[in-house]
């Protein structure tokens, strides 16, 4: 399980990370900050779809920080990411509430473990896209 602790704000990327003719076509990694690493978790779903319903993400391996800026190829020639969507997190303190602030991810979301590595991410209340309520 990932502990959220620290109350400060931290980093946070989304990466669309297209493969090559691989059998899992695309996925987007959303990218946590904690400590020296970036929790990571894959969504199957692109991050948008999180707005309207609970997309399935599943915590794989941790990221070095370097990540939170790289769009490129991927090792072994695997295929290649983008970021599309970065911006910052922080646990809520009340609850078991993330409050996102980027351009995609906005405002209060829910990650909740159901196994070591499958969890679901979805929104809380109505906040969503800037400018949207």
């Amino acid at each position: 399980m990932v502990a959220w602790l620290d109350m400060k704000d931290k980093r946070f990327v989304i990466q669309e990370h297209s493969t090559c003719g691989g059998p899992e076509g695309v996925h987007w990694d959303l990218m946590l900050e904690q400590d020296d690493v970036l929790a990571t978790f894959r969504l199957h779903e692109p991050p948008g779809d999180v707005l309207v319903h609970a997309v399935r993400a599943e915590r794989i391996f941790d990221h070095p920080l370097r990540f939170l800026w790289y769009e490129g190829p991927v090792q072994n020639g695997t295929g290649r990411v983008r970021i599309v969507d970065r911006g910052t997190w922080r646990p809520a303190r009340a609850c078991d509430h993330l409050v996102f602030d980027g351009a995609i991810l906005h405002g209060a979301f829910t990650l909740t473990g159901i196994t070591e590595t499958e969890w679901r991410l979805h929104r809380c209340g109505r906040t969503g896209r800037r400018g949207e309520s």
